[in-house]
């Protein structure tokens, strides 16, 4: 299983060089920058497992990064922890409202970043940790690549099974058809997004029980999303 991907963005040389080492010896892919315009563009060409974004770096702010990576397809759904020496509640319910998933107070110990980044993987990436997700009535296998349903095992092929994991990693939370082909078949993709729709009928066909809800939401206007059943 290859390594979980991390950017680090901090300004702080020092700090960013001691985060690297803990990083890289727990395992962890880590790519540096302590600039806002070029971890956009990192973020962008090759996007991270997840994000370490500190609030105060030169140039553009982290809460804007923050932002930015929100709003673009093919980051909407990276997972970010802001470093901050705010203390203020506003502070932090500012970045939270901003789109980050944790954050974190200066000064903090590595060992603590190192478990905040690992809790926010399990809960939104489960499988970079090869741990069997469940959502609803589904339970997915990333190691053995078996999908379950209702303990009855759901025969999907290749590109279904990505797509579900994705859904699976990202419960309710909804997906245009542009976010779920970077996601699924890989950013700069040439794939029409109507190609979407096709896997979608199908992963619904291979998913389905006699009697049982779809879990796949069609939002009109929007895009997909999996509900739990």
């Amino acid at each position: 299983m290859s390594a979980p991907k991390l950017l680090l963005v901090e300004d702080d040389s020092a700090l960013a060089e001691l985060l690297e080492y803990r990083f890289e010896s727990e395992g962890y892919d880590v790519r540096i920058t302590a600039d806002g315009e070029e971890a956009m563009v990192m973020a962008q060409e090759d996007a991270p497992d997840l994000v370490i974004l500190d609030w105060m770096i030169e140039g553009v702010s982290g809460i804007e990064v923050c932002r930015r990576l929100r709003r673009e397809k093919s980051t909407a759904h990276v997972p970010i922890i802001m470093l901050t020496a705010r203390e203020a509640e506003d502070d932090r319910v500012r970045g939270l409202e901003t789109g980050a998933d944790d954050y974190v107070t200066k000064p903090f110990s590595p060992r603590e970043l190192l478990a905040r980044v690992s809790a926010v993987l399990r809960r939104v990436r489960p499988a970079l940790a090869g741990e069997t997700i469940e959502v609803g009535d589904m339970k997915l296998d990333p190691v053995a690549h078996r999908l379950e349903r209702r303990g009855k095992e759901m025969q999907v092929g290749p590109t279904e099974y990505r797509l579900v994991k994705f859904f699976m990693e990202h419960p309710r939370r909804v997906f245009s058809r542009g976010q779920l082909l970077d996601a699924v078949w890989g950013t700069g993709s040439e794939i029409e997004e109507r190609t979407v729709d096709v896997h979608i009928r199908r992963l619904r066909k291979a998913i389905a029980l006699e009697n049982v809800r779809d879990p796949i939401r069609t939002v009109r206007s929007a895009g997909y999303a999996l509900e739990p059943v």
